[in-house]
């Protein structure tokens, strides 16, 4: 074995194989839910962003206080196990649905969950991990998660091919996989030394002010990139106005989350010997190509490719971001520091969505790719002012 390069740490595995289990049941749900609300359950565009980010906006209060939460006296393990099993037992709800307020519900109870385990468990990596080793664990675990996002949308495809239009089953038999994953994390998952000290007898603070400018200034170039990056089920609705059959739109999905598998697990590695900063700005100037060519495209072998590419721009910026997180955080505030990121961003997904939705719906795709493009052009510009460090 190469002892410049030390094996994974346990939880870090572990927390890999979780969220690649559960989005394996994620994902054989998400690739079809904007064509199941707009064709079996009568939504509409402009809904569907309403749902996503509102849904992804109530996520992000609860990462933000579940990682304050976690630095102190609870610690972290039970945020990411319930979290998990919240969303494990919600996702199959929306195979009985009957209307898109219900649907709303379902999804939003889904997102609940997410919020609830997301900052604990990115801090968990964090603790179990050597400063100098967080891009390749940040990098395997946004792999495993891809990897599951890849698999699930094939097992969707295999079923309806084998059972056309039994969408309902489907989302049922979610359950499973989303059980499997709250007993591996339950038997197997362990907190850290570095959590059990920061957790001894302080009170948890949700305050920014623990977190220095420079940390700041970060959040503030990930807010306004996020503005511009709506939920990626519009990707989907636009892929089917390019003319990929609704059928074929799962193994699109699959195709997207094996680049970005493949690529996290690279570029990971890549973080850890060149620092965040060139992989982050080179995916963000990617994002700003890939919009616009969403915006452009007319055909359907363009959004083939323009997933490709889009696939890219996650796996160089995943693991980057992620790493710069916990490289300006406190040794003592990576929950807190984790609750920001993913509460920033997440706040931002709601109007995010709602106008890229209202500017798809009134003025078309190249408008509201086009602001997505504008806004991470913007973000650019402040990254350029963050002095990058690593701490403990």
């Amino acid at each position: 074995m190469d002892e410049s390069r030390p094996a994974l740490p346990r939880n870090v595995k572990l927390l890999g194989w979780a969220s690649c289990l559960n989005d394996i049941a994620s994902e054989m749900i998400f690739p079809l839910l904007p064509q199941f609300l707009l064709t079996v359950l009568g939504g509409n565009r402009f809904y569907l962003g309403v749902i996503e980010g509102v849904a992804d906006s109530v996520s992000s209060l609860l990462k933000l206080a579940s990682g304050a939460w976690s630095d102190r006296a609870l610690g972290r393990k039970r945020f990411v196990v319930f979290g998990y099993l919240l969303a494990a037992v919600s996702r199959p709800v929306i195979g009985v649905v009957t209307a898109p307020w219900q649907l709303f519900i379902a999804r939003t109870a889904d997102r609940v969950g997410k919020g609830i385990r997301t900052s604990p468990r990115d801090a968990l990596i964090a603790d179990s991990t050597a400063a100098e080793a967080r891009g390749r664990a940040f990098g395997f675990h946004r792999a495993m998660d891809h990897l599951g996002a890849a698999i699930g949308p094939v097992l969707a495809t295999a079923f309806l091919l084998a059972w056309p239009g039994q969408l309902r089953t489907l989302f049922l038999l979610t359950l499973a996989p989303g059980l499997l994953v709250v007993a591996l994390l339950w038997l197997g998952l362990r907190e850290t030394p570095a959590t059990a000290a920061a957790a001894s007898g302080k009170r948890s603070s949700w305050s920014l002010q623990p977190l220095d400018r420079n940390f700041r200034l970060y959040l503030a170039a990930l807010v306004v990139f996020t503005l511009g990056n709506s939920s990626d089920a519009f990707l989907l609705v636009r892929a089917g106005e390019l003319g990929v059959p609704t059928a074929l739109l799962p193994l699109l999905w699959f195709v997207f989350h094996v680049v970005k598998s493949g690529g996290n697990l690279l570029v990971g590695r890549a973080v850890d010997r060149v620092g965040p900063r060139p992989p982050l700005l080179v995916g963000w100037f990617l994002y700003i190509g890939v919009y616009l060519a969403f915006g452009l495209a007319t055909a359907a072998w363009q959004a083939w490719a323009c997933f490709l590419i889009y696939g890219v721009f996650y796996a160089l910026t995943e693991p980057a971001e992620k790493t710069l997180v916990a490289n300006l955080a406190g040794a003592e505030r990576k929950g807190l520091a984790f609750g920001w990121y993913n509460f920033a961003m997440g706040v931002a997904a709601l109007p995010a969505s709602v106008i890229f939705g209202a500017l798809y719906q009134t003025l078309g795709p190249l408008a509201a790719f086009g602001w997505g493009a504008a806004l991470a052009l913007a973000a650019i510009v402040l990254l350029a002012g963050v002095r990058f460090r690593a701490q403990p």
